[in-house]
This record gives structure tokens, sequence and C-alpha cells, in this order.
């Protein structure tokens, strides 16, 4: 079996699952390639794309939240793809693939998987709805644009998608989370979507040793009897990974127990006034691109705090499980199908800050106990095997069906 795997960029949460999958496909057997914007040369459909929503855009704030999809890349003589049994997407945003470029990759006839990552793909163009349900009818009306009302460009995009999309398309969603969206949508409904969740090399990301763990805190200069929280994002102030939250938690639980000995750990892009607004001591990491490193600072802590206001299936729970780390975060997206709460982590009332704070007591107080919980959860689902062999046999499936077609 020969899988081409397309994404935008081999970074980011989307690229790193892409890579994932990657290896996991390999792992049990098959032969897969992953294609990225870097790989077809495309720079210059990134610019084009940005510069045609300018022009729309409600304010700056929302300029990377919409994609048009109207330039890419033509990859359909590629010689990966050319070779492919299977055409995998994944994330194709910010000029990588068009619309017209998927419907290119259609016409050679061979089966085109989609997997979701987020709601653009049923949507007029926003990545996340934050609450609007205009993708279960034709959108319109759209919340992030300047210039809203029924026949606005999220109405055009959407009727451009309905237009252009290969009606032999099969959907995976990582979530339950995003599935049921993406089947209430009036772009997707009628496809055949699948639930399969992303992979982690649970070798890699594995829990630490007592020793192990003790060697890490001494590097950062943890104080002893201290518990140590971990924080990461890509970018920290981003709005929707809710740093703000975190800090509101932390104060709260400062206020409530200010005796309680806790350190938090950060990775990721922060500024150093954002650093100043916490209650406790904090190592900041920064952008680690190792994974080693990555997986040695999950292992190394004693809970992993999410306060995300809307999440697919986030990276960040899968690695802190797979190393035995509790989880403490908000009831959103797809958190709820990897954290079971009360048995390896904690959730709260999406943006209940005070709730959060309760959320970090609770795991931080039985932290040791989570932990092979928390290892269970990623050994029985996200392992490489068991999401390898699932894509295998749906690739199979897909291969030697006659008819791909969704009904219209």
């Amino acid at each position: 079996m020969r899988v081409a795997l397309l994404t935008t960029y081999s970074h980011g949460g989307a690229g790193i699952a892409c890579r994932r999958l990657e290896a996991a496909l390999r792992f049990v057997g098959a032969e897969a390639q992953t294609l990225t914007a870097a790989d077809a040369s495309a720079r210059w459909p990134f610019y084009a794309e940005r510069l045609a929503f300018l022009p729309y855009e409600r304010d700056r704030s929302v300029r990377f939240q919409f994609s048009l999809a109207n330039v890419g890349c033509d990859l359909s003589r590629h010689p990966v793809v050319r070779a492919a049994d299977v055409i995998h997407l994944h994330w194709i945003n910010q000029g990588f693939l068009s619309l017209k470029n998927i419907q290119q990759l259609a016409s050679l006839g061979k089966p085109i998987v989609w997997t979701l990552h987020d709601m653009w793909a049923f949507t007029g163009g926003c990545h996340h709805s934050a609450g609007c349900d205009g993708y279960v009818r034709q959108c319109g009306r759209c919340p992030l644009l300047r210039w809203s009302g029924p026949r606005d460009l999220s109405n055009r995009v959407w009727r451009r998608k309905r237009h252009l999309f290969p009606r032999s398309m099969h959907i995976i969603a990582c979530s339950d989370w995003l599935g049921q969206r993406a089947r209430r949508s009036s772009l997707l409904g009628e496809y055949p979507i699948d639930v399969i969740p992303n992979a982690i090399d649970t070798e890699l990301f594995a829990p630490a040793s007592p020793a192990q763990r003790q060697a890490f805190r001494r590097r950062l200069g943890v104080a002893e009897g201290a518990v140590l929280a971990l924080f990461s994002s890509v970018k920290v102030e981003n709005p929707w990974k809710g740093f703000t939250h975190l800090v509101a938690a932390l104060r709260h639980l400062h206020q409530q127990q200010p005796h309680r000995p806790l350190e938090l750990v950060i990775m990721g892009k922060v500024q150093t006034e954002s650093l100043q607004a916490l209650p406790y001591r904090v190592h900041a990491l920064g952008q680690l691109t190792e994974p080693r490193q990555i997986a040695e600072a999950y292992a190394c802590a004693d809970l992993f705090v999410i306060p995300s206001l809307e999440e697919n299936l986030p990276n960040t729970v899968m690695e802190a499980l797979a190393c035995g780390t509790p989880v403490a975060g908000f009831r959103t997206g797809g958190i709820p199908e990897m954290v079971e709460h009360g048995q390896n982590g904690y959730l709260a009332p999406v943006g209940d800050s005070a709730a959060l704070a309760e959320a970090i007591a609770w795991v931080a107080e039985r932290a040791e106990q989570l932990r092979p919980a928390a290892r269970n959860k990623a050994e029985q689902s996200y392992t490489l095997t068991i999401v390898g062999q699932r894509h295998q046999v749906l690739y199979e499936h897909l291969v030697q069906s006659v008819i791909y077609a969704a009904p219209r």
C-alpha cells in the first residue's frame, strides 16, 4: 500500500500529527511519504491567499482564522502522488492546495482521504466556528468579516466548496467531537466519516524514572517538594490556548492555598510580560524542537495543564498521557475523549478559571496515583500499531471498492 500524505507544514499540530501517521503507516508495513508546501516550493501562494483576504477581514485579529483556498499547487503530476494508491489530505490551507487543486487530485481516480484537524473543510472559510452554526446551513453572516450578510464571502466560499469538492472523498475526524460536527454540516454531512485518533510513539513519549525526574528538577532548580505543572503552546499568547485563564486560575489557587508549593514549566514562545503576571515561579524552556527534550519535559512534570477554549484532539494532551502525566484542563472539543475525568485527570467547565484552579489542585494532590491510568489511555488508544492498522484497513477497503462516491 503506497500512501501520499499532503499537509501544508511539517510543524504545528496538524503537521506533527501527519508526520506521526507517516511513521505509524511505515511501522505496520505501508509505504507512506509526506509532501508539504516546502517540498512543492510553494511560497508565493501563501502571500496570495493572505492578500486576497485582507479587504474582507473584520480586523487583524482574524487574519489567520479564515482561508479562501483560491490558490495553491497542482500536485496531480507529482511523482509521489502519481505512484500512490491513496491520496491522504491533512491541513492543506495557506496556499498549499486550492479547491481546484483538490479536484485535480480527485481526477486521478485514486481514493481521496481527508483527515480534519479543524472545521475548515465544512465551513465557509473559518477554521473554528466559535459557537456559530452557519456551517449547518450555507454559512453567510460571518462574524469574522468586515461586510457580513446572507451572500457574504463565507457564503460564496461555501458555494465554491459545494461545487468543487470531489464526490469520492472519505473523511476522517480525529475526535468524535469534530466528527459529530462534520456529520451535521451541509458540506460533509453526506460523505462517509470515520473517527480515527492521531498516533504517538509510545516508546519515545514514555514515563520517566524517579531518578530521571529528580535530575530534571535539579537542572531547573525546582524547590524540594514543589508540584511541577507544565503548560505548552507554540505561541503562548494565542487567545484560543487560554493562557489568560491559566493565569487567573493560578492566581485563584495562590489566594486559596498560599502555602502550596507549585512551580510552572512553559514550553513555547512567550513574552516576558506574560510571565510577570504569574504568581508562581516559572521555568520558560522556549520553543523546543528536539522530540526527546519535549518528551522529557512531559514525563518529568507532575501534571499538564491545558486551558484551551477549543481543541480537536490536541497532541499536547496525547504527549502528556503517553508520558504518564495526568491532565487538568477545560471540558472542550475532543479533550474529554482523552482525559477521563477523575481517572487520568480532571476537567473544568470551559472558561471557568476558579474551577480550573480546583482541577489543578485536585490533580496535584493525586498525581502519582493517576500516572498509570494516564499511560494506559495512550497505550490502549494512540500507539503507532493501533492507529496505523486502522488506517491501513480503511485504505485497503477504499482501494478494493469499485465506488467511492458520497451521495449528493
